[in-house]
């Protein structure tokens, strides 16, 4: 049966009239995988046998994106829509980018080159789909295949391996056997691929749908190339009642329980990547990781720099880190000082981690767990309902109200409303003008 896929109008008129000049030209790539599986692409990407001087001359609008590579972004009712030349590569002498680019009359040669089977379909609606290497075959059967020999697909372009990994994640798919261990062998190459491209794909693959599939890129050695700390947790046991799983383990499995939400999702990811650190054994041969919290704050950092992550999302990450093990007693009060501490932007979070962090444990006083986490999110819930004030800006005194006290500006004035604070986040209550003033002024 031919395969029909939906064009968009705006995709179709730059097909229809590259083709009507006499050029062939297809949507190609991932657009072609995700509308087969029935998404909505996110790109529609158009490949030609149109030179890009040709390209140029066919359309009123162009942009000169990337003529050495052959493409020309065409600009269709305020669109862009990137058209590229089939090609072929030349040498990739860094592992990553070719050197030159040669360009071919062939629709052959150009999917030839690309990284995976699934990715490597063209369509348009006169010729249906051109699937010459068994994409189709493999996103029916679940298999993410290089294209071709898979030891010189991945020693061309060493990100590729991580893409394979991210591709199994999103789609649920296994990594064809031949594949995976061209994977493991060039494993090594990553070091040549920048660190702003390895985040990338690793922050696909832990915010998609099988995060806990990184035990593939674990087993078969290629995590310890970019993140060996996390090597560590999945050989580190966890003998105690309260887990049934290794540190790595139970880092997976954290990570798939928590809401896909990138800042969640690296959370669980490193949040004990300290434990192998503070690993002890006591006299009865129970493992504990006392102190792993702190540490984890200090490592998660430096691997997040490592990776060159944003400083706001370092400071998101490393604060929910540092809570996510701390035990908050169920008062009031206490709630409200540890949302002051952890923020109140992130202390909704910090409530997702927790939840997570217990449901990747063991059964062992599940119950008890489970009522004690309610019994906090109830008590948040009040306090936020209420209004209660949990910032300095919202208590019902500001400086200005101090100096016009006769309070000296500087210290005296910081250490006051400090004091304030206190006492309101004790007792919410007191969060009156002339109850503070009366207080903390005129005594």
């Amino acid at each position: 049966m031919k395969v029909q896929i939906v064009i968009p109008e705006q995709v179709n008129s730059i097909l229809e009239s590259l083709q009507k000049a006499g050029y062939e030209a297809y949507v190609v790539g991932g657009c072609v995988r995700d509308a087969l599986l029935g998404r909505e692409p996110h790109d529609w990407d158009i490949t030609t046998s149109a030179l890009p001087t040709e390209v140029k001359n066919v359309f009123p609008r162009t942009v000169d994106t990337g003529l050495q590579h052959g493409t020309v972004t065409v600009l269709c009712g305020g669109t862009g829509y990137e058209v590229t030349t089939f090609r072929v590569d030349g040498v990739y002498e860094d592992g990553r980018h070719p050197k030159e680019v040669t360009f071919t009359p062939s629709l052959k040669e150009d999917l030839r080159r690309r990284d995976f089977t699934i990715n490597a379909m063209a369509y348009n609606n006169a010729s249906g789909l051109v699937d010459l290497f068994g994409g189709q075959q493999d996103l029916e059967n679940g298999v993410v295949r290089a294209v071709g020999d898979p030891v010189q697909r991945f020693t061309e372009d060493a990100l590729r391996i991580m893409r394979a990994i991210r591709f199994s994640a999103q789609l649920g798919y296994e990594i064809e056997p031949g594949t995976l261990k061209a994977a493991e062998i060039l494993a090594p190459n990553l070091q040549k691929i920048s660190s702003e491209r390895i985040r990338e794909e690793l922050e696909k693959t832990l915010v998609s749908d099988r995060p806990e599939l990184l035990r593939t890129a674990w087993a078969a050695g290629i995590t310890k190339e970019f993140i060996p700390e996390f090597d560590r947790c999945m050989e580190t046991d966890q003998i105690n009642p309260h887990h049934c799983y290794t540190v790595g383990e139970h880092i997976l499995k954290s990570v798939s329980l928590v809401r896909k939400d990138r800042i969640l999702r690296i959370t669980m990811f490193l949040h004990d990547i300290a434990k192998p650190i503070c690993h002890t054994v006591d006299e009865e041969g129970i493992d504990h990781f006392r102190g792993h919290a702190e540490v984890g704050v200090h490592l998660s950092k430096t691997i997040l720099q490592r990776l060159k992550y944003d400083n706001a999302t370092i400071r998101q990450v490393t604060t929910l880190i540092k809570y996510h093990d701390t035990q908050i007693r169920l008062t009031e009060p206490s709630v409200r000082k540890a949302v002051v501490n952890v923020g109140i932007d992130l202390f909704p979070l910090l409530l997702e981690v927790k939840q997570a962090d217990f449901l990747a444990q063991s059964t062992y006083r599940r119950e008890e767990k489970q009522a004690a986490f309610d019994a906090l999110c109830g008590i948040y819930s009040r306090i936020v309902e209420r209004g209660d004030c949990l910032s300095l800006k919202e208590l019902a005194v500001n400086g200005n109200d101090l100096i016009k006290m006769g309070v000296k500006p500087g210290r005296e004035v910081g250490d006051i409303l400090t004091k304030m604070f206190e006492e309101v986040l004790d007792v919410p209550e007191h969060n009156n003008k002339e109850y503070l003033l009366n207080r903390f002024v005129d005594a």
